[in-house]
């Protein structure tokens, strides 16, 4: 089978975890804008980071026949520093409306504090201006209020359901997420967020309309083949090929490709790699012999 993440934080992950999700069968990925454990005190560090978003991380995961996408935005957590959040909202034209961003995020509540709800408003009025879909961060306590407040500034918006896709999901929220029409996702992220075993009970529970697998593998202790091992085990426990299909592979790219920017040859492509190539003057080979297959996607 083919899998599509479209949670993932390729930045934090090495090329061995590129090469096993080639090979576990990981096809193309979007990677969400996010905060990298520790706080941005200026806006030059955000410049760097999107730029990685558009550019370098793309062409790395390109190495191993993945295709690369990103949503760009101010995450939760760093909108309570209002005066450098001022700053990065200024910036966000800039890398948002480029090639190969899929996406407005990963925005929203962390705290659920009016620093974070006005950040969350720029972006959202900001995505309904460039006709844009929209990844929301749901926080980790609360989680429950912060989905329906999420649910509802967006509304008020003006975005259109079907472009905002409502992400770290659990039993708890499914149901107000599926029944405003926005897209759930699941986070399969070790003990935290959301298990493989609790995922195969939702689908069989819900079914896979709007439903979406991913793993959010950032640098914490989080596994980036979360998607194919969950999807064996759907199998595993009976739920039918077709369902899990849409739910680890095709939801995600119906959601995403309103956007304009996912590059559906090559994620229905073959899949070959060519390494002969530099990003700059950087390769991911270091002085290794590149692998170049015979059949190179147009």
């Amino acid at each position: 089978m083919r899998f599509f993440d479209p949670h993932i934080h390729v930045t934090s992950r090495t090329t061995d975890d590129l090469e096993a999700m080639a090979k576990a069968g990981i096809r193309g990925v979007i990677e969400p804008a996010f905060w990298l454990g520790q706080p941005r005190t200026q806006l030059g560090s955000f410049v760097d980071y999107f730029s990685s978003l558009v550019g370098w991380e793309r062409f790395r995961c390109s190495q191993f026949g993945i295709a690369h996408s990103c949503a760009i935005g101010l995450n939760s957590k760093e909108a309570n520093n209002e005066g450098l959040a001022r700053e990065v909202l200024e910036l966000l034209p800039h890398f948002a409306l480029k090639e190969g961003v899929v996406a407005v995020g990963e925005i929203g509540f962390d705290e659920i504090t009016k620093a974070e709800e006005r950040a969350y408003i720029a972006q959202l009025i900001f995505a309904v201006e460039h006709d844009m879909v929209v990844m929301v961060h749901s926080p980790h306590r609360d989680k429950k209020n912060g989905i329906r407040l999420s649910l509802k500034i967006a509304q008020e918006c003006k975005l259109p359901m079907s472009r905002l896709v409502i992400d770290h999901n659990n039993e708890e929220t499914v149901q107000d997420v599926l029944d405003a029409g926005a897209w759930a996702a699941f986070t399969i992220y070790p003990h935290t967020k959301m298990g493989s075993e609790r995922m195969v009970e939702i689908v069989k529970k819900y079914g896979p309309e709007r439903i979406i697998v991913d793993s959010s593998a950032d640098w914490g202790i989080s596994d980036p083949l979360s998607v194919p091992k969950t999807a064996k085990l759907m199998l595993e426990r009976g739920i039918a090929k077709e369902w899990v299909e849409k739910t680890t592979w095709q939801n995600a790219i119906d959601v995403y490709a309103q956007s304009g920017q996912l590059d559906l040859d090559v994620l229905e492509g073959e899949g070959a790699i060519d390494q002969s190539g530099f990003y700059g003057d950087s390769s991911v080979l270091r002085g290794q012999t590149p692998r170049v297959d015979e059949k190179v996607p147009n």
